[in-house]
């Protein structure tokens, strides 16, 4: 499972947002159900638009509002 690599390396990992272009979030995920609800540490929402990021702590993302999921190296290197 992707998500357990994740999450097992430490990884930080870049989160698409359901129906949010200009959103992303950036974390390490440190829980998961089967649902894909996440919990991140050292979270950051990561504005496109505005090209800012706001730190956001410990957050629970709920899996309805995930789209897609990549480590912040390869986003880095897409950009």
């Amino acid at each position: 499972n992707l998500i357990f690599r994740f999450l097992q390396s430490r990884q930080k990992v870049q989160i698409w947002l359901f129906e949010q272009k200009e959103l992303r979030i950036e974390g390490r995920i440190i829980g998961f159900d089967e649902y894909m609800n996440l919990v991140l540490d050292e979270a950051e929402e990561v504005s496109l638009k505005r090209k800012s990021r706001k730190p956001l702590g410990r957050i629970l993302l709920k899996g309805d509002n995930i789209t897609l999921m990549q480590t912040t190296s390869v986003a880095k290197a897409i950009v």
